[in-house]
This record gives C-alpha cells, sequence and structure tokens, in this order.
C-alpha cells in the first residue's frame, strides 16, 4: 500500500465512495487493519470496524485507539444498539479489500444477512471484490444479497466509479436494504 501511495494513487478511493453516497455511519465489515474505517473518521463519518482476526484488530486499534473495533465472525456477529434492545444501525456497510472472497466459503449468504441486519431502512451494502473462475460471482452474489433482503442499485469497475461492464474481472456493487 505504502508503495502505490508513493506514486500518487489515492488510496482511499473507498471512503470517497461512500461519502459521496452521502451516508454518516459506516459499518466497516472486515475492517483488517482499519484503513478504511480510519480515513472514514477521518472524513468525519462515524465509522466502526469488526473482523475475526484478533492481529488485524490489534494493529487498527494502535492506529486509532479511539474507533469502535469488534472481534467477530461476520457470518454470525449482532452489534447491541447502545440506546435499547435490538441491533445498531448504520446507514451503510463496506466490504472492501476483496472481503466476500475471503470469507468461509459457503458463509456468503450468512455474511450479507448479518450485515444487513445492522443497516437502516434503505441503508447500503457496498462491496467491492475480484471476479476469478470458480470463486464468487457476480450472478451468486446477486442472488444471496437478494435473500437478504438487498436490491442492487449501482455497479461499478472500480471505487472510482468507472463504468460496469460485463465480463469485468473487479465489480463494486451497491446493494440497498428493500425493495425499490
Amino acid at each position: 500500500m505504502a508503495t502505490l501511495a508513493a506514486t500518487g494513487k489515492d488510496m482511499h478511493g473507498e471512503a470517497g465512495f461512500l461519502e459521496a453516497l452521502g451516508v454518516r455511519s459506516v459499518l466497516d465489515a472486515g475492517c483488517g487493519t482499519g484503513r478504511v474505517a480510519i480515513e472514514l473518521a477521518r472524513r468525519g463519518l462515524e465509522a466502526v470496524g469488526v473482523d475475526a482476526d484478533p492481529g488485524m484488530l490489534s494493529a487498527a486499534r494502535a492506529k486509532a485507539p479511539e474507533l469502535e473495533w469488534v472481534l467477530a465472525d461476520l457470518s454470525d456477529f449482532t452489534l447491541p444498539d447502545a440506546d435499547g434492545p435490538g441491533v445498531r444501525r448504520f446507514d451503510a456497510a463496506v466490504l472492501a479489500g476483496n472481503v466476500m472472497i475471503f470469507v468461509v466459503p459457503g458463509t456468503e449468504g450468512a455474511v450479507l444477512a448479518r450485515t444487513a441486519a445492522h443497516l437502516h431502512p434503505g441503508g447500503l451494502v457496498v462491496a467491492g471484490f475480484q471476479l476469478v473462475a470458480g470463486r464468487l460471482s457476480l450472478e451468486h452474489y446477486d442472488e444471496m444479497a437478494s435473500a437478504a433482503g438487498l436490491t442492487l442499485a449501482d455497479r461499478f469497475a472500480t471505487w472510482d466509479r468507472d463504468p460496469w461492464t460485463d465480463g469485468g474481472d473487479y465489480a463494486v456493487s451497491v446493494h440497498r436494504l428493500g425493495r425499490s
């Protein structure tokens, strides 16, 4: 990442993408070392990171101890609402950095369902991942998103909003909670 940043490449395309959606709170699902959540917070958005890897979360906490970092499996997590019973809700959730192709195979639908359960009505799930033969296809991803109550709102080829074309090798999908 540091090498790419040194070339002048924008290393925060995901945060810029989410900020442009006009959301105020974001669940960074599969946050890793916190790069996206930290940048979102720097831009004034509420960001909470969730990851199953304690080492990654330790690195995130070291970089931004003021943010909330939660150790949990994305296929079965629940963040309680601090204001009362129920689940904490966000305007959007982001699954950046190929999260969807790195979760345990067979849990992708559960990951989307648990993520969607943490959205306000009309909230967005934004996921970017590589399209590799034998891995998660967009068709299967869209079917699982639909089963989780999500409707495809838009799709791009990059976090810079380059237009999606069939046959691309990377997709950024925006799904909305609820039917449009």
